[in-house]
């Protein structure tokens, strides 16, 4: 069985080499095809001289080269840390260096767009382009830039084998906190090939399905959807889609059997229609990242009845922890489940004893998919990864769980409830957000002199980022000023769905923005709108 990442596809259970492995556009990879793309490219990552754990960032969207670079990433001994393509250079460039990336593998027109931030990231030293020859840059890098075919030229042909066990970094996935910037979630080898192994035994992957990935790979269940299918010898078919509609013919032409998506996707696609034949090979569908609404999950029932569906939870601390049985939708469709294969969820009070039924309490996540903590921060760390509540005094070494900052619920049958988040982390469309990082947006644009960025509850979206401000001038003020000083900085999904003005931001004792007191005050502003 498989115990590195890399395994997954040099010890798949594919008995046909032949099988294809990857699906992109109109092309296919068989496993044979993959695994030589893969050993190439690692000879070519230790012809860079790439050392055991050093981070190499991968900002690319869903395409062949991503899935060889993280990959061969792992078998030349290296650390991938997936970058969201849809991210904006300021936060790529934090992200390059809070985790002190070496080498940088992108596009042309990705390189374009960060050129004029490169000079602030001194630890990335060489960059890694999928074309073969470099675009005309207004300012000279300090970087060395190689084309995709030199760089595979640079292939050693005999190299010894990394020392890398399955406890060692395999990839750090950046992911928000409630304060401040992103911080990056460390797996280890072992998380990952866990997490496979969880999942695909819950789902009953096997070598004949085909998984269609929609999500960012810089999302752990977006990841997933690549393990698994490595894991178990199927096909993962890759998806960057503009509209809904390109999934539904995605599913109908690639002949998919399982589809993952979070709830603001399903929303989308539950409005379109889906031809008949969708319903003859998608075997299952499964919800993670926010809430399913009942409306939704009833629409998409109804549209392949013999799907099977299943509702999730998980974070990127602990990539997976519940899931729902599809046979217990209709009697608890409010519930997450039961804890995954090979982990145990507890339901406990702040003094870590164990909740009483219907007792709300905070979820911990204790087993082998708990991460490795957060990268150089020690002190967030610690306020996530704290002891397993009730283990033995006597063991000598204390295991640690994530404690996950949810407050659920359990009955009396086990089965999980979510009711809330402890912190101040906005949801919306799959996407963890500090409000920080908007707040920050805001006030370095000078438009207001109070912000509170809030998750606003939203039917599609799960929630909303709105934003409450305070100005010098209310008469003068302009929304869309302050839309688009944050589209220049951040990401679509980080940008306000609604800016609103008040003549001061209330106040806790403590003197902080009370932002408890404004999501109370705002919380029905989408009902009233509709």
């Amino acid at each position: 069985m498989p115990t590195l990442l890399h395994h997954l596809l040099f010890k798949s259970s594919q008995p046909d080499a032949s099988s294809p492995a990857i699906a992109h556009k109109k092309a296919t990879w068989s496993y044979q095809q993959l695994k030589q793309l893969v050993e190439h490219q690692a000879r070519s990552l230790q012809g860079l001289h790439l050392k055991a754990q050093q981070r190499v960032a991968v900002y690319l969207p869903k395409q062949i080269e991503t899935v060889t670079s993280f990959l061969s990433i792992s078998k030349a001994g290296g650390v991938f840390v997936p970058v969201n393509p849809v991210l904006k250079a300021a936060q790529v460039t934090y992200i390059l260096n809070d985790c002190n990336v070496q080498i940088l593998i992108t596009s042309k027109s990705r390189l374009a767009s960060l050129a004029p931030v490169l000079e602030n990231c001194p630890d990335l030293h060489t960059i890694i382009l999928i074309e073969n020859e470099a675009p005309q840059l207004d300012q000279a890098l300090s970087q060395h830039v190689i084309g995709w075919q030199a760089f595979l030229e640079s292939s050693v042909q005999h190299t010894q084998a990394p020392s890398i066990i399955d406890t060692d970094m395999a990839a750090i996935l950046y992911t928000s906190g409630s304060t401040g910037k992103p911080k990056g979630v460390i797996l280890s080898h072992r998380n990952i090939v866990a997490g496979a192994k969880s999942v695909s035994e819950y789902l009953s992957i096997t070598s004949t399905d085909r998984l269609l990935a929609v999500l960012p790979f810089s999302f752990d269940y977006g990841l997933n959807q690549l393990t698994a299918s490595l894991l178990k010898g199927g096909c993962c078919v890759l998806l960057d889609y503009l509209l809904p509609r390109d999934v539904i013919n995605a599913l109908e032409a690639q002949k998919i059997t399982g589809l993952a998506a979070v709830p603001p996707l399903w929303a989308q696609l539950a409005n379109l229609e889906w031809p008949a034949s969708i319903n003859e090979h998608l075997r299952y569908m499964t919800n993670s990242g926010g809430k399913m609404p009942k409306s939704v999950l009833a629409s998409l029932r109804q549209k392949v009845p013999d799907s099977r569906f299943f509702l999730m939870y998980g974070l990127t601390e602990a990539f997976r922890s519940t899931y729902l049985p599809p046979e217990q939708i209709d009697q608890r469709p409010d519930s997450i489940g039961k804890a995954i294969p090979n982990a145990e969820i507890m339901v406990v009070r702040e003094d870590g004893t164990p909740c009483a039924p219907h007792e709300p309490g905070e979820l911990v996540h204790r087993g082998s998919l708990v991460s490795l903590g957060y990268w150089n921060d020690p002190v967030k760390t610690a306020e996530r990864f704290k002891p397993v509540p009730g283990q033995l005094n006597e063991l000598p070494f204390t295991e640690i769980a994530v404690w996950s900052g949810d407050t659920v619920t359990q009955d009396e049958e086990g089965y999980l409830y979510f009711v809330g988040r402890k912190d101040d982390m906005i949801k919306t469309s799959g996407y963890r957000v500090s409000p920080t990082e908007i707040e920050e947006v805001i006030y370095a644009s000078g438009l207001a002199k109070e912000v509170a960025a809030l998750g606003i509850e939203h039917d599609s979206l799960g929630q909303a980022v709105v934003v409450v401000v305070s100005v010098e001038d209310a008469e003068s003020f302009d929304e869309l000023a302050i839309i688009n000083a944050c589209k220049i900085q951040l990401p679509n999904f980080m940008i306000p769905a609604k800016v609103i003005v008040l003549p001061t931001l209330p106040k806790n004792p403590n003197g902080k923005i009370d932002r408890k007191a404004l999501t109370k005050q705002f919380s029905s502003i989408f009902q009233e709108t509709l």
